[in-house]
């Protein structure tokens, strides 16, 4: 017989007593912290409690047993003793299962050994577990199982549950930041008829009262900025964004972005911004500037580097001058071993020497400045160089954390540099940018300037929490399908 075909043996006994195997409440009075903060420094208690989690390790002496039972911070210890249940009730309390989740009501009392325990006098079962947990000497290891069964992993895995801890606290303190300099939390659609705001391509869906597609928005930055127009001033929204795109160590189809625009601000304020808003949350979370990643260890002490995306890309390729002519510069690309699509232009090539060459090599926090303005169809010209944009990424660790512009608020120009995306889409570049009419008319009713700033959630707390993959800061990471498994 396997285990869960005894542990289904065990449910239709309970229900032929008419023992409910699965409660609709329990009512409980302390929490493994609460118990474990009044009672450290008592030998005795006595304190009455009422506690309830999930069975993880049971053993018995007779008639006594010890046993830990988890709730959502810690293990609490409680002790079994037949004289104190009754024989009947500590019958049922041996037959329990690793894994099944119980109420407790007893007193507290500190052990020989100095270890705070419940001495039960009713145990109530909550819900009965009908799948084992994975062995405890062997822990659940494997990486698929533990992505695609995130509960079993939360169960067995402390570590795991302390990084979702830590991606909560460290999207407490953002929005603290955000909130505590006056902007405002808002919501936008993440249905839209256009997608824009970035190069990415998109998840296509259709609305069938509408008969229209619609599409997962692939950023919230046009729809920001028509608050900007409408006068909010300072707005910001932590949400999910959807691209259609490869996954890899840093990139899952559904990721979570910060966005944050402020009305008479350009780049240059919201890089100061955007490194006191990360210094300030790396301090919240860790209370240190150095966190170790991986081997490096990265120092957020201000000042941060800053590098232009023409001296990146020429330490990349080795040389002291860039070529000027899209040719020259693709085959010099092409000799370093930098992959290009025919459909790229100068500007993309360019960045696309950066990314592979030289973006890896950056551990402590870089704001990459001065990007070309083809790739950059959203932000304001340099002043001073009207080949490049008013816009910085922030790079940490090898990867692109934040990304920012001093906004394009003049309509004319964000219709040319829209025509000029459309252009490149007719090359073959499906990521170009598509023209927003509607948002065309939001700026002609006129946008003060405004810088905005958009931060990659995700990558942020790989970073604060020492996590490899994005899919260890995801509950739910985006997998293949299954191809079977056990019913």
């Amino acid at each position: 017989m396997s285990v869960q075909d005894s542990r289904r043996e065990k449910l239709d006994s309970l229900i032929q007593r008419g023992i409910q195997p699965y409660a609709y409440r329990f009512d409980t009075t302390h929490g493994f912290c609460d118990i474990q903060e009044r009672h450290k420094e008592l030998e005795q208690s006595g304190e009455r409690v009422r506690y309830a989690g999930r069975l993880m390790t049971k053993r018995g002496h007779g008639k006594a047993a010890f046993a830990h039972v988890k709730d959502r911070l810690g293990a609490q210890q409680v002790y079994f003793r037949e004289d104190a249940l009754g024989a009947e009730a500590f019958a049922r309390a041996m037959d329990l299962d690793l894994g099944d989740w119980i109420g407790v009501e007893g007193t507290v009392f500190v052990t020989k050994t100095g270890e705070i325990t419940i001495r039960a006098e009713r145990v109530e079962l909550l819900a009965k577990s009908l799948r084992p947990l994975p062995e405890k000497w062997h822990g659940l290891t494997d990486v698929e199982i533990r992505y695609r069964q995130r509960y079993t992993d939360l169960i067995v895995n402390d570590e795991v549950r302390l990084v979702f801890r830590q991606r909560a606290a460290i999207i407490r303190a953002l929005r603290a930041f955000l909130d505590a300099r006056q902007f405002l939390e808002v919501e936008t659609p993440v249905l839209q008829p256009l997608y824009g705001g970035a190069s990415a391509r998109p998840f296509v869906t259709r609305h069938n009262t509408l008969d229209m597609d619609l599409y997962l928005r692939i950023a919230d930055e046009l729809y920001l900025k028509r608050l900007i127009v409408g006068g909010l001033e300072r707005v910001y929204e932590i949400s999910k964004d959807f691209r259609n795109e490869g996954m890899d160590r840093t990139h899952n189809p559904e990721f979570t972005m910060l966005e944050f625009y402020q009305a008479f601000a350009d780049y240059e304020e919201m890089l100061e911004t955007t490194q006191a808003m990360i210094l300030e949350t790396v301090m919240a979370v860790r209370g240190t500037t150095t966190v170790s990643f991986g081997s490096a260890e990265i120092d957020f002490t201000p000042p941060w580097r800053r590098l232009t995306i023409r001296e990146a890309a020429a330490t990349g390729l080795g040389v002291r001058e860039l070529p000027r002519d899209e040719r020259t510069l693709r085959d010099a690309a092409a000799r370093a071993g930098v992959k290009l699509d025919p459909a790229f232009g100068y500007g993309r090539i360019l960045d696309e020497i950066v990314s592979e060459k030289v973006q890896p090599q950056l551990q402590n926090p870089t704001f990459l400045v001065d990007h070309p303005r083809e790739i950059s169809p959203l932000a304001k010209v340099k002043r001073g160089n009207p080949d490049v944009v008013e816009r910085f990424e922030l790079i940490i660790a090898g990867m692109e954390v934040a990304n920012a512009f001093s906004e394009q608020n003049d309509p004319l120009e964000q219709r040319r540099a829209f025509e000029q995306q459309a252009t490149l889409r007719e090359r073959g570049d499906e990521e170009a940018q598509t023209l927003d009419l509607d948002f065309l008319r939001a700026l002609e009713m006129g946008m003060p300037p405004t810088g905005g700033v958009g931060v990659g959630i995700d990558r942020l707390v790989m970073l604060l929490t020492g996590s490899p993959s994005i899919r260890d800061v995801i509950l739910f990471p985006q997998m293949r399908p299954e191809d079977g498994h056990d019913e």
